[in-house]
């Protein structure tokens, strides 16, 4: 096929389409990074158990919806405020246990929780595909001359909100504040009377409620709920690691970027590079994280380690 023929197959409006549909999926996974972004911003170790908070919460929004009953607006509040607790009962009877080990330790142990999880879940919920209750379903609606989902309308919506509050939070709020000098000098935070175990905790509380919304978004529509639905925190780990692991707008930017690799690969891919096989769109976020690694092994907006020789 001509090089011509080939690009009167994609046009503009599906470039478009793509595009919002990208930034969509990029939100998705900019929620899960958020989770690991606060975490390793106030403890500076990786939480691997953040996928089974997301799996955790998408299931207790099912349970708030449809046994419950409830609005579902309400219910992912809800389940907002049980990741929350349940970060706060693992860092208090877990993690806090590990404030003077090593790193690897403390992430070895997230692993653990993570895998107990997911057992968890499994054994209470089952291993079948339900449906979440949203209240948006598979309705779209058309903007500009492209159709867009009305999930993916408030997945963005979601996103900003989440990422404003952080703003307003870090910058304004006296535990925020100490959140961030605790990150920057925990030694000196402790010398001014900042205490460090409620900075964690607060922490876990936080990564446990923007866990619980990502995994109701990622359930909602037809994208259905199910125990596989925590591995797509995997898909997020390139979108932290881009961004830069102590930066939340970092892991934002860093999902929307990977939110849109993915898609325009899955766009492209088949029509121009069909010599690379297919769902090659699940490859090429951790191709661009090494390639941007490569340039800035700290990320785009992560801090720079300095060291003193």
């Amino acid at each position: 096929m001509s090089s011509i023929a080939l690009l009167a197959t994609i046009t503009g409006e599906d470039m478009l389409q793509t595009g919002f549909s990208g930034v969509a999926l990029g939100c998705k996974y900019a929620l899960i990074a958020l989770g690991f972004s606060i975490i390793f911003k106030a403890t500076g170790v990786i939480n691997f158990a953040q996928g089974a908070f997301v799996l955790l919460g998408a299931y207790v929004t099912y349970t708030f919806t449809q046994t419950w009953d409830l609005d579902f607006y309400l219910s992912v509040v809800l389940a907002m405020a049980a990741g929350a607790v349940l970060g706060i009962v693992i860092e208090a009877l877990v993690l806090g246990r590990l404030v003077n080990e090593a790193p690897v330790t403390v992430i070895m142990v997230t692993i653990g929780i993570l895998f107990v999880l997911d057992n968890v879940v499994t054994a209470i919920w089952g291993p079948d595909n339900r449906n979440l209750g949203d209240p948006w379903g598979i309705d779209t609606r058309d903007l500009a001359g492209v159709t867009v989902a009305d999930r993916d309308l408030w997945t963005i919506a979601f996103t900003a909100l989440a990422l404003g509050g952080f703003f307003l939070f870090f910058r304004y709020s006296p535990l925020g504040l100490a959140m961030r000098a605790a990150a920057v000098d925990p030694e000196a935070a402790m010398a001014q009377g900042i205490p460090a175990r409620r900075v964690y905790r607060v922490s876990w509380a936080i990564a446990g409620m923007v866990a619980a919304l990502a995994g109701s978004t990622l359930a909602a529509g037809s994208g259905q709920l199910s125990p596989a639905t925590g591995a797509l925190a995997l898909v997020a780990f390139p979108a932290i690691i881009l961004g830069g692991l102590d930066s939340p707008l970092g892991a934002v930017i860093g999902g929307i970027i990977i939110g849109m690799v993915q898609q325009y690969t899955a766009l492209l891919a088949p029509e121009y590079f069909d010599w690379i096989g297919e769902s090659f769109e699940r490859v090429s976020p951790y191709l661009v994280m090494i390639l941007i690694l490569l340039i800035r092994p700290f990320g785009l907006f992560g801090t720079k380690e300095v060291r003193r020789v």
